[in-house]
This record gives structure tokens, sequence and C-alpha cells, in this order.
């Protein structure tokens, strides 16, 4: 029914439609500054700071599945693998394709030689939770995100 390949910079545009519908979903469009542009140098370019793979219907080979993913190191555990997102289009969720996106980048953490991988989930998006609840995974509490945006950045170091 589907098929999960690495992301290649022509899938980039619908990559960016699916972050875009991410965001719809978490209540933050707005939010979303990215661009294709970005995404090409960033993940293509002569030091790639991300990964991607992308899930397609077979019958179509429609992108309907991205997960997106990069390294971090712990000063506790060593290289790490982050998943930064992972994005069934709505119409297509609970078909399996985010259980292939998942278990790929499970199977990338341990080719890269990583420890572990961690990933972030909002509290209240219950489909994600029990995703990843059947996965045996720990869902942390007490730590809080902090965030800087670069203007911000900008203005206090001016």
């Amino acid at each position: 029914m589907y098929t999960v390949r690495k992301g290649k910079i022509k899938d980039l545009p619908r990559v960016l439609e699916l972050i875009k519908e991410l965001a719809i979903y978490e209540k933050a469009p707005e939010q979303v500054t990215n661009t294709v542009e970005m995404m090409e140098k960033d993940g293509f370019g002569p030091q790639p700071v991300f990964g991607l793979f992308v899930c397609e219907k077979n019958e179509t080979s429609e992108i309907i599945g991205i997960a997106i993913y990069y390294y971090r190191y712990s000063t506790w555990k060593g290289k790490r693998m982050y998943l930064e997102d992972i994005v069934v289009t709505e119409t297509e969720r609970g078909n399996g394709a985010g259980k292939l996106l998942f278990d790929r980048v499970m199977a990338q953490s341990l080719e890269d030689g990583c420890t572990g991988m961690m990933w972030q989930v909002l509290d209240w998006n219950e489909p994600a939770i029990n995703f990843y609840k059947k996965y045996g995974a720990y869902l942390e509490a007490g730590w809080l995100n902090a965030h800087l945006q670069e203007k911000e950045i900008r203005e206090l170091l001016d």
C-alpha cells in the first residue's frame, strides 16, 4: 500500500505542504516560516542538517507522509537521533504509513550508530501519544521547552 524512501529535492514542495498541514492541526499555521529554498539548502546543501524520509501511496506515487530527523548530542548518552516530525496527511492516518515512517527512522538511528532516539509530542495530541505508547516509548514529564527566535537573539547580542 505504501513505500518509504529517502526524500529528494524534488519532493520539497510537497514536504512543505505537509508541514503546513501539521501546523494547522497543531493550531499554529502562522508559525511556519520555512521555505522550499531553506529546506533545499539545509537538507541537501554542502552541510545537510536534517534527513528526510517520504511515504508514497503505491498506486499513485503521491507523497502522503514524511519523517524529518537530525542528530543531537547528549552529554549523558552520546549521539542521539532527534525525530523532528512525522506527518501523515489526514486522509491516510490510521492506515500504517506512520508506522512505516517511524520504523524507518528507528532503523536509520541504528544504522548511524545512535544510542537512541527522542522526539516531542504535544500533551493534547492523544492519537500521537497512543501511537508512541504502542512502542513502549517513555513520555517524560518535567521538562519545559525553551526558545529564542533569530530576531530576539540579534536584539540580545546588540
